[in-house]
């Protein structure tokens, strides 16, 4: 690591490397995980999102703005990522009002299958697994702590 010596001592940056090698680490396995069925780790994620919310509010599809603020993502850029699923069959897109730009998602069966396939998480459980659940619990405390600042 490049801050381990004694002649750097700035652990803030100590610790933004390790953060950043701990996510780097996570990322590269899911997509490891994942290369099998064809998709990202980001797809999975909003699989995931767009799974739970049509088994929760099934008379309800959402919406581009809906998927940006549960996911914590620009409006642009899940609206990018949403036409390349929908170009890899995964998502169909829907105008609720022809000629508008009031969009929702729902999945396709593509879609609903690689959610299926991908839903189990191995890999992350596998890596955190080498905590407690009373560390996991402090390092989400931790980690919203950070956010939150």
């Amino acid at each position: 690591m490049v801050f381990e010596d004694n002649k750097v001592r700035n652990r803030h940056m100590q610790a933004r490397q390790l953060l950043g090698r701990a996510r780097r680490l996570m990322l590269y396995a899911r997509n490891k995980e994942l290369a099998p069925y064809h998709i990202s780790s980001n797809q999975a994620f909003l699989l995931f999102v767009l799974y739970y919310h049509s088994h929760n509010n099934p008379d309800h599809r959402i919406t581009l703005a809906e998927l940006s603020q549960q996911t914590d993502r620009e409006k642009n850029t899940i609206s990018l990522q949403m036409t390349t699923m929908e170009k890899d069959g995964l998502v169909k897109k829907i105008r609720e009002v022809p000629k508008s730009n009031q969009l929702s998602f729902e999945l396709t069966e593509k879609g609903l299958d690689a959610f299926h396939k991908s839903k189990d998480w191995k890999t992350d459980k596998a890596i955190m697994s080498a905590l407690s659940k009373e560390e996991i619990e402090m390092f989400m405390a931790l980690l919203k702590k950070i956010i939150k600042k």
